[in-house]
């Protein structure tokens, strides 16, 4: 028999006006078959009363995050960040872990039996968490006024007349994350709304997130980050001054460095870092330097959730002389592969994936992930930072403590390091990255 895809795009990007309704009236959806899950119902379609995306801000959700779960999400995020990180190819990594753990999210709602258990395994955290908690947090985050962190969240679905999703599901992404939902034709048109709706949401770093949309796909889940803010304290002109920077293969290459004193210093004995607070003190640039002659993939395999949380939350204050790089970085990598390593295997396998509280094909077809695609950017500067991110997942169906004062530390980013983007009241890990070169 042949098996469609549910494609869940999944974005990330630098946080911008988030997403309003797609509007429009759909269909009723045909009697379904008495083996058919419950109370699939038809979405909104595009039509000429539709607005067009992407639209100007995020749907409001049901309520504000629940604390109860802050520490179970933010420890999680945290490890799936270095799990993510350690297993990602490339010369300079950057993944946003927030926005995949959104967009995952989204689709985990629809999981059920031992799919949903992988996928939970995966992440380190359960469904109930993260829609008590993530979706909530970030739509508190982007509906602050003057927000440097914005989110988008969207669900676009196939016009074919087979495929029915369940109306549990469509209401709680819309309750919990804010989505909001269109039901149109996979066409170029379609192509066309995706893509704006991530360049729009990512303000133009993430130009697109699909190529094409294949001829089994039947579910995109977006979701789109942005995130631009300025330093709490700018760097001046006689900050900003030439260096030499030593990549990981060991050449020199040449580059501009901010000097500044920082007020935070990171440590566990082996790593030496400090953060650096964005205006407003709620979110702050984390970097992390790995001891002499060690290299980035060493000291990968032994960064977990645990060591990135003692880093963190046993910041020290102190004062840290600083010198760290301009840079621009661009990331695209396809993460099926990675989450397959950590165990969330039986979502992307035609035959075994188990999506029925998320709908079904009166056609008998199966529902799962065909790719899960990721695209960030981040650049530093001496005014502040942007990043973006976008990920799409496609399914298709089966045919600080303050310490004494001391001397000032030093910590000198002139090779290899670990990054963060965090939020300071949580720790949830906006961005994570590695500098292995400014080429």
């Amino acid at each position: 028999m042949k098996n469609r895809v549910l494609s869940l795009l999944l974005c990330f990007a630098l946080l911008l006006p988030t997403l309003l309704s797609l509007g429009g009236c759909g269909s009723a959806a045909p009697e379904a078959p008495a083996s058919a899950p419950p109370e699939a119902a038809e979405a909104p379609k595009a039509g000429s009363d539709a607005p067009d995306l992407p639209p100007a801000a995020m749907l409001a959700v049901s309520a504000a995050p629940d604390p109860a779960y802050a520490g179970e999400v933010s420890a999680a995020a945290l490890g799936f960040a270095a799990g993510l990180l350690r297993r990602a190819d490339g010369e300079n990594r950057l993944l946003s872990p927030v926005s995949v753990l959104c967009a995952l999210g989204m689709t985990l709602a629809g999981a059920a039996g031992e799919t949903r258990s992988q996928m939970e395994a995966a992440l380190g955290v359960s469904s109930e968490a993260l829609n008590a908690f993530l979706g909530p947090w970030l739509a508190a985050l982007a509906g602050e006024e003057n927000a440097a962190f914005h989110a988008a969240d969207g669900i676009w679905l196939t016009d074919d007349g087979d495929v029915h999703i369940s109306d549990d599901f469509l209401r709680l992404n819309r309750e919990a994350y804010g989505a909001a939902v269109e039901r149109c034709a996979f066409d170029g048109e379609t192509l066309k709304r995706i893509n704006a709706f991530v360049r729009e949401n990512t303000g133009g770093m993430i130009e697109k997130i699909l190529d094409r949309i294949p001829d089994d796909a039947v579910m995109y889940l977006v979701n789109a980050l942005s995130f631009d803010a300025d330093w709490e304290t700018v760097y001046r002109e006689n900050q900003v001054r030439p260096g030499l920077f030593t990549a990981g293969d060991g050449t020199e290459q040449d580059g501009e460095f901010l000097a500044s004193t920082e007020r935070v210093w990171l440590s566990d004995g082996e790593t030496a870092g400090f953060m650096k607070y964005y205006e407003g003190r709620r979110f702050a640039f984390a970097a992390l330097l790995p001891p002499e002659g060690v290299s980035m993939d060493d000291y990968l395999a032994s960064l977990t959730g645990e060591k990135l949380t003692a880093l963190l939350a046993g910041a020290a204050k102190a004062e840290v002389v600083t010198l760290t790089p301009k840079f621009e970085v661009s990331f695209d990598a396809q993460l099926g592969g990675i989450l397959g390593d950590m165990g969330m295997t039986d979502a992307f396998d035609p035959d075994r994936a188990d999506f029925s509280s998320l709908g079904y094909c009166s056609n008998g077809e199966n529902l799962y992930i065909s790719r899960v695609i990721h695209k960030t950017f981040l650049k530093l500067d001496e005014k502040g930072t942007k990043a973006g991110a976008a990920t799409a997942v496609e399914m298709f169906t089966t045919s600080a403590a303050v310490g004494p004062r001391e001397e000032p530390h030093r910590v000198i980013l002139d090779r290899p390091f670990v990054y963060l983007l965090i939020d300071c009241e949580t720790l949830l890990p906006l961005f994570i990255g590695t500098l292995n070169s400014l080429g």
